[in-house]
């Protein structure tokens, strides 16, 4: 008996040649079924088109023309909670027709000449029982199932996911190809529910392979790094390709700092914020090297279109800081920040050009909120920067300050950002060996605008003439 081309996996964990799972192996009875036990199905059929040779001649569950009579009944097992009423209305009694069946290989093998018996009176119906698990739904689904049998379109009964998947795991048992097809074909087309999804997962294992791979491709990532492309493309989105950008970057943010992997989102931060202060400091080299020749037009054009390239990619800087801050991701953002020596040199001498202000006037502010952010984390211990980079953050960035504070109408103007930095530039001071912090702490001076309005930097000379005036003694130690 041939039941059908070898599966990818075990399709059917039942079937008409084995004792492994007697349940669902039909009985053959040519005896009469207690009517006690079992009535005819008296709902109506599917309201369903059918447009096959064989159904357009016989219907389903059609006494008069039926050479087989189905019992579908409910399996107990000794641990079925279902009620005594609910199973007692479920064993059922259906008359179907032999060469509709056979659309199904499990019946087409069952009804075969190995395991039919003699009967004494051919005009009977050949009599079958098939045990239907004890679950609410179980046997409506196996009703519709076999009603499927005798139509061809099946397009008007499998109208939603879940009666899909109701459907599916029937037709998987009764090996009837065409209704396997349907389900998984409108299971392709639509959207699913979290707990759909589930069950599609779960029907995967009991399907063939090219059945299951437009499934699968759903939920399986094509490449391995595909999350991190998939972030990277959000980034680059939200700070880039939106006029309304603040809600695109607030809602990136929140994607960003509820993604599961932490090493992926700070991969993609730090390759986005390294971009970005690429072109940063690329523009601002532009502006302050030009090695262009032209009218004096010209010259000023490009020149604006580096400082504004400069002012764009800066605030994507500081958003980036940010994120990275938020995800306690950001030591190479802070390595990184304390490494340029030559980017604030540059900055230095480009704030000192008054050309720039009526052109970028926020550039120094925009700027200086990046390295406060970073600055603020290492000083409060969020981020643990080691003795060279609070050193070197501090050497480098604070000479902008001054310049900045100098030369930049709007920061002279917000005295909260700079009075943040320098008290968190002194705090970073003191913790660094007493001779570092000699050294930075004298170009603190600028910090003064009187008296009595910088006791942050009392406080900090102060700390350091009390650590080197009264060094602890090794035998109190």
């Amino acid at each position: 008996m041939t039941a059908g081309p070898s599966k990818k996996r075990q399709r059917v964990q039942h079937s008409a040649c084995t004792s492994r799972h007697s349940s669902v192996i039909p009985t053959i009875d040519c005896s009469s079924l207690p009517d006690k036990s079992s009535t005819e199905v008296s709902k109506k059929p599917l309201n369903l088109y059918r447009n096959s040779s064989f159904s357009s001649i016989d219907a389903f569950n059609d006494a008069s023309t039926a050479d087989i009579l189905l019992r579908l009944y409910l399996e107990v097992t000794p641990f079925d909670s279902s009620d005594s009423e609910f199973l007692a209305s479920s064993d059922i009694q259906i008359y179907l027709h032999s060469h509709v069946l056979r659309r199904s290989k499990y019946f087409s093998a069952l009804l075969s000449d190995r395991w039919q018996p003699q009967k004494d009176d051919d005009s009977s119906p050949l009599r079958l029982g098939f045990g239907v698990p004890a679950a609410h739904g179980s046997m409506d689904n196996h009703l519709a199932v076999l009603e499927l049998l005798y139509v061809d379109d099946m397009t008007e009964a499998i109208d939603s996911a879940k009666t899909a998947l109701d459907l599916l795991p029937v037709a998987l048992k009764f090996l009837f190809e065409d209704c396997v097809k349907s389900c998984v074909r409108f299971l392709e087309a639509v959207p699913w529910t979290d707990e759909e999804e589930k069950r599609v997962m779960n029907l995967i294992p009991f399907l063939q392979e090219e059945e299951s791979r437009e499934l699968l491709s759903r939920v399986s990532p094509g490449r391995n790094d595909s999350c991190e492309e998939m972030l990277q493309g959000l980034i680059l989105a939200a700070i880039h390709n939106y006029p309304n950008m603040a809600f695109v970057k607030a809602f990136v943010a929140k994607l960003l700092k509820d993604f599961s992997s932490k090493e992926s989102a700070k991969r993609v931060l730090k390759r986005a914020f390294e971009t970005s202060l690429k072109v940063v400091k690329e523009s601002l080299e532009e502006y302050s090297s030009p090695n262009f020749r032209g009218d004096h037009n010209e010259t000023e054009a490009i020149q604006r279109l580096n400082l504004h390239t400069a002012m764009t990619n800066a605030k994507h800087l500081s958003w980036l800081v940010e994120r990275m801050i938020e995800l306690r991701v950001a030591d190479v953002a802070v390595v990184e920040w304390s490494e340029q020596a030559s980017f604030t040199a540059d900055l230095q001498r480009a704030f000192r050009d008054d050309a720039w202000r009526g052109i970028v006037p926020g550039f120094p502010s925009v700027l200086l909120r990046c390295t406060s952010k970073l600055a603020n984390a290492v000083a409060a211990g969020t981020i643990l920067a080691t003795k060279q980079v609070r050193k070197k953050l501090v050497k480098h960035w604070l000479p902008v300050l001054l310049v900045s504070k100098d030369h930049s109408p709007l920061l002279s103007g917000n005295k909260n950002l700079c009075m943040e930095l320098e008290e968190t530039f002194l705090r970073i001071i003191s913790t660094l060996p007493l001779s570092d912090a000699q050294e930075l702490l004298q170009q603190c001076l600028s910090f003064t605008r009187n008296v009595d309005d910088c006791p942050h930097l009392f406080k900090a000379f102060n700390t350091w003439f009390r650590r080197a005036m009264h060094p602890p003694q090794p035998e109190k130690l």
